[in-house]
């Protein structure tokens, strides 16, 4: 006997719509059929105008359908149907019950006719027809609001794909999303849709012919990798499908050893695919994990999605003891902490080991997600680099400060962060970086102490007047503020407590809020310009050395006395000026700062600003083991370097003094006779190891003599966060960034510092050598002319009669920038741009952004090229002019990256355009 048909709560509702009008006042229709166990026996359904109740029934027999009847002819309301689905013939029923149902006959079911019903569709798909299961699916899993309409025909695949989103939960992850919904079918979805609580379980339940039709056609649609997730999934494995995707990456390598495709294989189980669908499986998951680590970066929710993928991968990997065999995987957690341990021990071998391997760090997937422990690694090849160099000396005063100011600060920086550590705690990474740590550390003590005694001997006759050479920090005004004070007056920053490690960062920051640093020419001398340093008053403490900072002459004083000398010191150059400490910055309601300062800012005058953050953070603690020091974090410091541009305003970013900082100092001794502690860092009487004693006119406590510790492990009061007031190298050298908004403000005698000449080589090499080589490619300075007369925006950065003339015919072009523009193919480039500079200068530009490897920022590029003609100001302008004649049928051969902060020249992209017959 054949079994019956299976009928279901939506093939009652459909075949109820098809009858509606021949129900009339009839209660009773008979089915064909078996109801589908677990269904609602009770539900309403609408047949045309009315909304009438159901009750189903399965009866066997005849009697039972009688009985049933019976029973809800008396007692039912008169608008309820009842529907009997049975295997009784209708011969057997007989007339006189047949006779009350609906059509006087047992309905049989057409599923094709109420699926076609269902979808509102005019014909079927004729595949259908042989496809019970498909049919009976459709009519199971038709959602609350219905199919959406499907048209004149149903096809198979709109039909199948209907199901897929229905039965799956895709879209809106309810169940009641349709094609309507615009929910997609393919691999990423049906990856996210395996994350999900209910998903993988929903198909799981599903009838085994349905699961395994799904799957064939999932792998006919969404790839050969969608049936290995969803036999995954209907083993009770779904949530585990992308992190064994992720392990199953090892089985790439030919080599891999038995045990390991044994371990792979144990965790797939009964469902692990063949070679190739594995290969598809694992490339489609890692494909989808890159999108997700793509907007993890911005989104906190992605992040999470992200992580609990790649945690959960390599717990199966250490349950499988698959951990050391995943860990060149460039996914994994795991695998990350790996390669960063590779880096730190690396760089401990070598830089260049430590290069290859930051490298290989660089190119795993969390790399974009981890920056900070990214840096670590980046910090640490930086320390390998500057120990692999020649052993510095400290030759004088004046060379100490700028070399401190120029490097050994940027080693104070890396420093910094390799005594943090990784920021996750790994204690093996952690044995490296201490390694490193104190191998650099060594050597900043000698530095510290060679600086020390040479500050010995240049103290006792050392001056505002007679210097030694040095800038000291009671002369920072008259000789790196005075000569700014031009048409607009200067702004003075005063970071209390900033050292040349946190200049060093605040420096990279405010050239990406648009700022030019800017440095004095050196006269006579063809090397690039540095950044400006101070020594500052002795004791390094902000009470004497801020005050001689502000008032311009050797003075110990509060606020007052900063307040009138700094008046006065602009008094006497015939220009007002105001000065603000904290109490005055702090604006009202809905203002940051105070209407007194932006008064200030607007007018004439000089106006100078304290800034307390660093300081207080030492003093108490604040900043914590954070590392790095930003603009933000230095209150009201990006507020007023936006308000100083809205002016036009200059600005120089000064320290009173440096600082160390907190790692283990030990309090030293004091209290012999005539001893006593001044501060942390300085105290009076005979000086011992690790000491110095300071003694001259620039000493203004302890009556003109004290002792110094050089050694940053010696302190004489409280722990704190950090100190200052010694004679090590970082806490008397006062940093200097001069800023200038446009570079029209350039005053006489200065010029742009980039980023390249800022930094040290050892810091930030570049391909095609010294980052300084960019300097070495300008011509002779020549001394700056008057201001220079407007240009129009569409000549670019030089003027067509500022160009030096092109060299003679004949000579043969040495350069690639010189083969370029010597080509057929700039030749008929040059046709289409109006007023194209000329090409010795695009020839500069292309060699110069060649031997820095490709990238540079607009600044170095601008000095880079200055040996060509005058530059002018609008450097966007030219590189677009350029960029028409590089960037053939819109390839970006040359353009901005960066946020527009450097230019980039595409090395390959050039040859390839220019030169195509070469192989290079």
């Amino acid at each position: 006997m054949a079994a019956l048909p299976q009928v279901g709560r939506r093939t009652i509702e459909a075949l109820l719509a098809t009858h509606a009008s021949g129900l009339g006042d009839r209660r009773l229709v008979l089915v064909h059929g078996r109801y589908t166990t677990g269904a609602p026996e009770e539900f309403t359904v609408r047949t045309g105008e009315e909304t009438r109740r159901v009750r189903v029934s399965h009866q066997g027999s005849v009697l039972g359908i009688l009985e049933e009847w019976t029973k809800h002819r008396d007692k039912a309301a008169g608008a309820d149907l009842l529907v009997v689905t049975t295997g009784v013939d209708d011969s057997q029923i007989g007339w006189d019950l047949r006779g009350q149902a609906v059509r006087r006959q047992t309905l049989t079911v057409e599923n094709a006719e109420i699926v076609m019903q269902r979808f509102g569709a005019a014909g079927l798909d004729p595949r259908m027809y042989d496809e019970g299961w498909l049919l009976e699916a459709l009519l199971d899993a038709e959602p609350s609001q219905g199919w959406k309409r499907a048209g004149s025909v149903l096809t198979r695949d709109a039909a199948l794909r209907a199901l897929v989103v229905a039965r799956l939960g895709l879209g809106n992850g309810d169940g009641e999303a349709g094609p309507a919904a615009g929910a997609v079918v393919d691999l990423d979805a049906l990856l996210t849709w395996s994350r999900t609580p209910a998903g993988p379980l929903r198909f799981a339940e599903l009838d085994k012919t349905e699961r395994d039709e799904l799957k064939k056609w999932l792998g006919e649609t969404a790839g050969p990798a969608a049936p290995v997730l969803m036999s995954l999934a209907e083993t009770g494995r779904g949530q585990d499908a992308m992190p064994l995707g992720l392990l199953g990456a090892v089985l790439r390598d030919p080599a891999v050893s038995p045990d390991v495709v044994l371990a792979v294989g144990g965790l797939f189980g009964q469902v692990m695919p063949r070679r190739t669908e594995l290969q598809s499986f694992t490339e489609a998951v890692e494909g989808a994990l890159i999108r997700w680590i793509g907007e993890a970066r911005h989104n906190a929710e992605a992040r999470t999605r992200v992580f609990a993928v790649l945690n959960r991968a390599d717990q199966l990997a250490e349950g499988a003891g698959l951990t050391t065999a995943v860990e060149s995987n460039r996914f994994l957690p795991s695998s990350f902490t790996a390669q960063l341990r590779h880096v730190a021990a690396a760089a401990r071998t070598s830089p260049a080991e430590g290069e290859a391997a930051l490298t290989e760090l660089n190119a795993h997937m969390l790399a974009r997600l981890n920056p900070e422990r990214v840096g670590v690694a980046e910090m640490a090849v930086r320390v390998a680099r500057w120990l692999a160099l020649p052993r510095p000396a400290v030759a004088s005063v004046a060379a100490g400060v700028r070399d401190q100011a120029g490097d050994w600060g940027w080693a104070d920086r890396a420093l910094v962060v390799l005594w943090a550590g990784d920021p996750e705690g790994d204690a093996v990474t952690g044995e490296d970086l201490s390694a490193l740590y104190e191998a650099a550390r060594e050597r900043r003590e000698r530095l510290d102490e060679e600086f020390a005694r040479r500050l010995t001997a240049w103290t006792p006759n050392a001056t505002a007047l007679h210097p030694g050479g040095c800038l000291v920090v009671e002369n920072v005004l008259a000789e790196a503020v005075r000569p700014l004070a031009g048409d607009t007056a200067p702004l003075v920053l005063i970071l209390d407590g900033m050292s040349c490690a946190v200049a060093a960062q605040l420096g990279e920051e405010v050239e990406r809020e648009g700022w030019t640093e800017i440095a004095p020419s050196e006269a006579g001398s063809a090397d690039a310009p540095r950044r400006m340093a101070a020594v500052s008053m002795l004791p390094s403490v902000t009470e004497v050395s801020r005050a001689s900072l502000l008032t311009g002459t050797a003075v110990k004083g509060g606020q007052t006395k900063e307040s009138s000398g700094f008046a006065a010191f602009w008094r006497q150059r015939r220009l007002d000026a105001m000065l603000f400490h904290k109490a005055g910055i702090e604006g009202g309601a809905g203002r940051f700062l105070s209407e007194d300062i932006m008064a200030a800012l607007a007018s004439e005058a000089v106006v100078g600003v304290v800034l307390n953050t660093i300081d207080d953070a030492l003093d108490k603690g604040q900043q914590g083991r954070r590392t790095q020091w930003s603009l933000g974090d230095v209150t009201y410091l990006r507020e007023l370097l936006s308000a100083a541009k809205g002016y036009g305003r200059p600005v120089v970013l000064v320290a009173d003094h440096g600082h160390v900082l907190e790692r283990g100092a030990s309090e030293g001794p004091v209290g012999g006779e005539g001893e006593g502690p001044g501060s942390a860092r300085w105290r009076t009487g005979a000086a011992r190891d690790g000491e110095v004693q300071l003694s001259g006119p620039r000493v203004l406590e302890g009556g003109g003599t004290i002792v110094a510790p050089w050694r940053e492990d010696i302190r004489y009061t409280g722990r704190r966060a950090g100190y200052h007031g010694g004679a090590s190298l970082a806490e008397v050298t006062v940093p200097l960034l001069v800023l200038v908004p446009d570079r029209d403000l350039v005053p006489r005698g200065w010029e742009a510092l980039p980023r390249e000449q800022a930094v040290p080589q050892w810091w930030a090499p570049r391909k095609g050598g010294r980052p300084e080589n960019v300097a070495m490619q300008e011509a002779p300075r020549k001394p700056k002319r008057g201001k220079p007369k407007e240009q129009p925006a569409d000549e670019g950065l030089f003027a067509a009669d500022d160009l030096v003339a092109p060299a003679a015919d004949g000579a043969a072009p040495a350069t690639l920038g010189e083969r370029v523009v010597a080509s057929e193919v700039y030749e008929a480039q040059k046709e289409y741009v109006r007023k194209a500079p000329e090409s010795k200068v695009v020839a500069a530009v292309i060699d110069a952004l060649a031997g820095a490897g490709g990238t540079m920022s607009p600044a170095a590029l601008a000095g880079a090229i200055s040996a060509t003609g005058r530059v002018r100001r609008n450097i966007d302008g030219f590189i677009a002019t350029v960029q028409r004649l590089l960037n053939i049928e819109g390839y970006p051969v040359l353009g901005f990256i960066d946020a527009g902060h450097t230019v980039k020249l595409d090395l390959t992209l050039l040859r390839d355009q220019f030169f195509p017959k070469e192989k290079t």
